[in-house]
């Protein structure tokens, strides 16, 4: 008999998904069950933003500063100075961002693991991070990676010369993938871009909510589109995906610029030589990548992009280089050492060129990518970067600003800001909201409100909408500063403006009378909406209140930035704007994941939301009970009854049916039945549907409830 070894081999090392992969269109609600507090090492009661306040910040700015030029001999420092190194692995951390859901960024320090620490584009950036280990070793808990990342950016950058407009601390470790974040359909990394747009010569028909070109990379492919040279085209896809990133023009241009005013590309090599990527490397390799064992991989010889070279003459000083390199000289595309598409001046003397990283008597071409030559073939980059060349110090405080907005996009509003350095100027895009006040009789208030005549619909649904532009991808959103009744969201089709306006112009002169702050008087009115339908169902129970949210003015809102929050679906509200790719349900999972909610508190609230008829137009789809207006579990006890057939009559849209009568007794949608068709969602739904839990119901929708409407409270829970 042969000897069977008693392992099941590959049964700890298969995705999450291999008890699943034989039901491909099953919904899959991983995405809410991610980054559970078990995970974290530090344990249930540590708190980052407390821990990191009591950091020695000066000392840990020293220590970057002797840092970026203490070379080490295992993987030594371009020109003896980590800086363009520890520059590109900051702007590679925060670069992933994106507006359309505010996933990605630096917040989090994802960029320690898969997939980010293995896309080509991070190259040698493994090397970046374990550099900085003994830093992190040192400080500890009181310093996160994600803040290290971007903090050991922002120190290179003062080390080589340029005044930086600050710095936050307060980013949190998460402490394995962020599997929310989708980053392509591609089955492979770098494949061509024809995945993921319409058409590659118009860059606008890239897939939302994408913002690079291809999947591995931050931005767009250096040799060009495709890998095929051609500035003009570059900079329309430049111009999508730093749109994409929240960047305008000119912001784009002083990024471009300074980032490449110092550092180099690395392609002086053999790119064939290369071993796997981190996460594929050997046990032996102990979590780095790209290694070479073949020939000397390190100083003049290291590949990362395949590109090779520095764009300025003195490539550890920030200075004016970038342009006067740019427009000094004539440009001709060539071939790296390690055989990528690069363009080099076709004349150019001895002294303007960039010394070897390892030996000043050597003098080698400087480069750029297409990239860089879009920057003077776009007409409207050329004239942004002959601003900038005329007028360094113009760049140099655009340069400086874009950073910070680069590296602090993702961290929400700036109350979260912490450290010295946080900058006292207030920010658009970081959507000010004025302090609000909490002096004033909320009793009273909850009264006039009470007397405004309103239903619990109307309360509830201009509360909730209030409240669920909240994304905690990049903390925007939320009640508080009461945007619901300023441009855009005031037309947003999602927003319903007839009853938005009704309830509006009755809650306002309230505020105005009660010396609250609107943002409060939306928030308590769906409270007490929330208050009469439990009352109504037989449940007394007081919502929790905390008052001092403030409103922010129109002034204060970008509206074109503001906009990309504007809802395009909403199962709690039971409304798709159109017909998606993306079915309603797994819409559903994405909206939920973004307002920081568990699987057992989507349901709840679905539940609760239907009975109390709050959906978009007033539609009666998932509307189980004969007694809107009542916060029951009818809902659930509906959709299990096993007394109906439930019967497809359209795209997105259900009959169920009694099966006795034959009568159409309710309708429903995708995401009303998910709730009884999912194991899991069904096993939440049966736990409501049972007799002994009707009180517990109202409990824990209340707690799902406030929860959405303290989102944004940061002042609460920071």
């Amino acid at each position: 008999m042969d000897a069977k070894c008693p392992v099941a081999h590959g049964a700890n090392t298969q995705s999450s998904e291999s008890n699943t992969h034989l039901w491909p269109k099953a919904l899959k609600l991983d995405i809410l069950h991610q980054h559970d507090r078990k995970t974290n090492p530090l344990g249930e009661d540590f708190d980052y933003r407390k821990e990191v306040k009591t950091l020695d910040f000066a000392s840990v700015k020293k220590d970057l500063h002797q840092f970026m030029t203490q070379t080490q001999e295992w993987w030594p420092a371009d020109w003896g100075h980590y800086g363009g190194l520890m520059i590109r692995m900051a702007w590679h951390s925060a670069g992933t961002y994106r507006v359309a859901d505010g996933r990605g960024g630096a917040g989090t320090g994802s960029f320690r693991f898969a997939p980010l620490n293995s896309w080509p584009d991070n190259g040698n950036l493994d090397k970046a991070r374990r550099l900085l280990w003994p830093i992190k070793q040192k400080y500890g808990n009181k310093l996160s990676w994600a803040d290290l990342f971007i903090l050991a950016g922002t120190i290179a950058y003062e080390s080589m010369g340029l005044k930086t407009f600050g710095f936050a601390f307060g980013r949190e470790d998460v402490w394995h993938p962020e599997k929310d974040i989708y980053w392509g359909s591609e089955p492979d990394l770098m494949m061509p871009s024809d995945e993921r747009y319409a058409d590659t010569t118009d860059a606008s028909s890239l897939e939302n909510p994408l913002a690079a070109v291809q999947m591995g990379l931050i931005y767009v492919n250096p040799e060009g589109i495709n890998g095929v040279s051609n500035p003009a085209l570059t900079a329309q896809h430049i111009r999508e995906t730093f749109a994409r990133m929240a960047m305008n023009d000119e912001e784009t241009v002083a990024l471009t610029a300074g980032g490449h005013t110092v550092g180099k590309a690395h392609g002086n090599g053999d790119a064939s030589l290369l071993g796997p990527a981190p996460e594929a490397a050997d046990i032996f390799e102990q979590g780095l990548g790209w290694n070479n064992h073949t020939k000397r991989g390190v100083g003049r010889n290291t590949v990362t992009s395949g590109i090779e070279g520095a764009w300025t003459s003195e490539p550890t000083k920030w200075d004016a280089g970038y342009f006067e390199m740019l427009f000094k000289h004539e440009w001709a595309l060539v071939k790296s050492p390690a055989g990528a598409q690069q363009w080099e001046p076709t004349n150019i003397v001895e002294a303007d060129k960039p010394v070897d990283v390892e030996d000043s008597s050597i003098r080698y071409n400087p480069m750029m990518t297409d990239a860089d030559m879009a920057m003077i073939k776009d007409p409207i980059y050329l004239e942004i970067s002959k601003k900038y060349h005329e007028n360094p110090a113009l760049l140099d405080d655009a340069f400086a600003r874009a950073w910070f907005k680069l590296t602090h996009r993702d961290m929400g509003p700036k109350i979260r800001y912490i450290g010295p350095d946080v900058p006292a100027e207030e920010l658009i895009w970081q959507d000010p909201i004025p302090a609000g006040t909490s002096s004033y009789d909320v009793g009273a208030l909850k009264a006039k409100i009470e007397a405004a005549g309103l239903s619990v619909s109307e309360l509830v649904s201009t509360a909730w909408d209030s409240a669920r532009t909240f994304r905690g991808s990049d903390l925007r959103g939320g009640a508080n500063g009461s945007r619901i009744r300023l441009e855009p969201a005031r037309n947003w089709e999602g927003n319903e403006s007839a009853r938005l306006n009704k309830v509006l112009a009755a809650l306002e002169p309230i505020a105005k009378e009660s010396g609250a702050s609107i943002a409060d008087v939306i928030v308590l009115a769906g409270n007490i909406g929330v208050e009469k339908a439990a009352a109504a169902a037989g449940v007394k129970v007081s919502v929790p209140f905390t008052p001092g949210r403030g409103d922010a003015t129109q002034a204060q809102t970008d509206v074109a930035s503001y906009g990309v929050l504007e809802p395009i679906h909403d199962g709690f509200r039971n409304w798709v704007k159109k017909d998606y790719a993306v079915s309603p349900e797994e819409l559903l999972l994405d909206k939920s994941q973004l307002l920081g909610l568990t699987a057992p508190e989507m349901t709840v609230l679905i539940g609760g939301m239907r009975v109390l008829g709050t959906n978009h137009a007033g539609t009666s789809h998932g509307v189980f009970t004969k007694n809107v207006g009542a916060l029951s579990t009818d809902f659930f006890v509906n959709l299990t009854d096993m007394k109906y057939v439930w019967e497809p009559v359209g795209e997105n849209l259900y009959n169920i049916r009694d099966r006795k009568s034959g009568s159409v007794d309710w309708t429903a949608t995708r995401v009303d039945l998910v709730f009884g068709s999912n194991s899991i969602l069904r096993s939440y739904a049966e736990v409501y549907a049972q007799n002994d839990n009707k009180e517990k119901f109202v409990k824990d929708f209340v707690a799902a409830w406030t929860k959405v409407m303290n989102a944004d409270r940061f002042d609460l829970h920071s």
